[in-house]
């Protein structure tokens, strides 16, 4: 099924990189395969961490192209050939124009570090923390045009301590993710997940 086939993007250290392939190697991404590693930023640690797992790398810099549109343009060709089926962004921290979005449209996912759509944006959970909330999260999505605007695919609570800082809220939530990111993408590899409007439905296996 192209749908298992699976693009990694990422611009960062890699962790919930990491957790997918170890949920892969441990038969828990629902037959899916990690086909390619996509980072804006070549130099960042996921993509040591996807050499040497073994993964195909495409690292290109944004900057070395004339438009956002170019440089995208570039990555569908890529992974056209490869046939990916499921794109998965995983700390890849640009906005995703419509040369990426039209051909993968429903078949591209995010996760975010808050419950959306409280929260979206930048340095989400700071802003829980700011506003005194009692519970935050985890939610993974479909990507559309806007800032973290997409259809709700699962989302997963945490409770807010009152001695809590970004750092002690963000260990236990990037926690969650760790665990939550690979059921969805075994499900969606697995052909469990299916987009009706905006209502995101989730077969049992």
């Amino acid at each position: 099924m192209l749908q298992s086939r699976i693009a990694v993007f990422a611009s960062g250290q890699g962790s919930n990189f990491a957790a997918l392939m170890d949920a892969q190697k441990e038969g828990n991404l629902g037959g899916g395969r990690i086909e390619l590693l996509v980072s804006d930023k070549p130099e960042a640690p996921v993509a040591q961490r996807a050499k040497d797992a073994g993964i195909p790398t495409l690292l290109l810099r944004p900057k070395d192209f004339a438009s956002r549109e170019l440089y995208e343009a570039e990555i569908v060709a890529e992974l056209q050939r490869l046939k990916i089926g499921l794109i998965v962004l995983a700390g890849y921290m640009r906005l995703i124009t419509p040369v990426l979005l039209t051909p993968y449209s429903g078949r591209i996912i995010n996760i975010h570090p808050s419950l959306l759509p409280a929260f979206a944006g930048k340095d989400a959970i700071g802003q829980a923390l700011d506003y005194g909330v009692k519970l935050t999260g985890v939610t993974v999505h479909f990507v559309d045009g806007g800032m973290d605007t997409g259809p709700v695919i699962a989302q997963r609570c945490i409770a807010v301590e009152d001695n809590d800082t970004v750092d002690l809220l963000s260990k236990r939530i990037h926690k969650v993710e760790y665990e939550l990111y690979p059921e969805v993408v075994g499900a969606f590899a697995a052909g469990r997940i299916s987009l009706d409007g905006r209502k995101t439905i989730v077969r049992e296996k």
